[in-house]
């Protein structure tokens, strides 16, 4: 039986970045870059103001205070989106606004609360401002530099660079496209709910739940619905998956070895070709990978937690392989155990957590309940998976061990670069 690690490993090392495409700026962000962006120019393009005020000379605004004011003549007002018509000379000063270019001559920006706002002639409270408040010219980029790389993920703060680059369409590696199927003769979808009420079904919430997780991470959700527990109609929903030319099938349960467990037949009488089958994993370990027709497959458990943790360990860091993504994997962080937890079985075993940050700036960690693989709600509420190793069998209070943060708890977020 695999471990982890190896089983990861093998999932990746079985799938590349997809090819590239072209699309609106718009419609960029949550994709990756596929080339890497040039500037055709330089931003600024002259030396601007940083904030409304007057532009003037260092050597005439050293040594002012309220009590002894630096007076200066006004040449005349510049606006953002104007340039300066005279040059700045000693004991001169132009009103200037934020953005507007800097005149010759001027090397400093004085705030105007620093002034007494005069229009004529403005006298000068204070020299905090000596040197400062110019935004040098290519501050930003200079022609010719590369302002974003190939593999950069695409968020607010990029496509607005982007758009001053003048890219009105971008060249990005094509969003995954992901068939999501399940398996139970025991699942119902919400438009029959009254059999959940009259206890007679379950709702299939795996479709939902991977569904979700499968556009978190960037994917487009292709979904083909649950499958009666039958050779059969395994058969027929593994067919339909390739007919649907997906980039990555992922499946969930019928993945065991009970005696209505199909997927394995299935797959085999597909011409599947299985890579594994078993990890040494809890919650878990029933998880299979393979290729079908040449598509990566990923078989899920199928019980509910089983499922979303298993997608966030292996299909998760395929799909961002897929999309481009060169960071596939989540950055295991140190947490402090707040009580004691032990494990049953020598496997590594990843628990459901509420992980906080301390006054120290230190992260503990302290597990939602009950870690039952069929209890969803306490995925809910978790904003972590406590990592705990195979030969860790019990950790007291105060320990250290890893976890991996799901959550975009923002104070997270932000100390760790989520």
């Amino acid at each position: 039986m695999l471990s982890v690690a190896e089983a990861v490993a093998r999932v990746v090392g079985e799938v590349r970045a997809l090819d590239v495409e072209q699309v609106p700026l718009l419609d960029a962000p949550g994709r990756v870059l596929a080339e890497d962006a040039r500037a055709q120019y330089t931003l600024p393009a002259c030396a601007n103001s940083a904030m409304d005020g007057y532009a003037v000379r260092a050597a005439d605004l050293a040594g002012a205070r309220a009590e002894s004011p630096r007076s200066f003549r006004v040449l005349e007002t510049v606006r953002a989106g104007q340039f300066p018509s005279r040059p700045i000379g000693p004991g001169e000063a132009t009103r200037i606004m934020t953005g507007a270019p800097i005149p010759i001559g001027a090397d400093s920006v004085l705030r105007v609360e620093d002034t007494d706002g005069g229009v004529e002639v403005v006298r000068a409270l204070n020299d905090r401002d000596c040197g400062k408040n110019v935004r040098p010219r290519g501050e930003d980029f200079r022609e010719g530099d590369v302002v974003l790389s190939a593999g950069t993920p695409l968020g607010a703060a990029q496509v607005g660079v982007l758009a001053s680059l003048g890219c009105a369409t971008v060249p990005v590696h094509r969003a995954p496209r992901v068939a999501i199927l399940g398996s139970g003769d025991e699942l119902v979808d919400l438009d029959r709910f009254d059999r959940v009420v009259a206890g007679e079904k379950i709702i299939g919430s795996n479709s939902y739940t991977l569904h979700a997780l499968v556009r978190a991470a960037g994917g487009i959700p292709v979904p083909l619905g649950n499958a009666p527990d039958t050779p059969e109609a395994m058969r027929d929903i593994f067919t339909r998956a390739v007919e649907a030319r997906p980039d990555l099938i992922v499946s969930s349960a019928g993945i065991s070895v009970g005696a209505f467990d199909y997927t394995r037949d299935a797959l085999g009488a597909l011409g599947a070709d299985l890579k594994f089958w078993k990890v040494r994993m809890r919650p878990g370990a029933p998880i299979g990978f393979g290729t079908l027709a040449g598509i990566p497959w990923i078989g899920l458990p199928g019980n509910p937690v089983s499922v979303m943790v298993t997608f966030e360990l292996f299909a998760r860091p395929a799909i961002l392989a897929m999309a481009g993504h060169a960071r596939v994997f989540r950055r295991p962080v140190p947490v402090t155990l707040e009580a004691p937890v032990t494990i049953g079985a020598r496997l590594t075993h990843f628990l459901r957590a509420i992980v906080r940050v301390q006054p120290s700036g230190t992260l503990s960690a302290q597990l939602t309940g009950p870690q039952g693989s069929g209890i969803l709600t306490s995925m809910a509420r978790a904003n972590a998976l406590l990592v705990v190793p195979e030969d860790r069998p019990t950790s007291a209070a105060g320990d250290t061990l890893s976890a991996l943060l799901l959550s975009a708890d923002a104070q997270l977020a932000e100390r760790f670069a989520l």
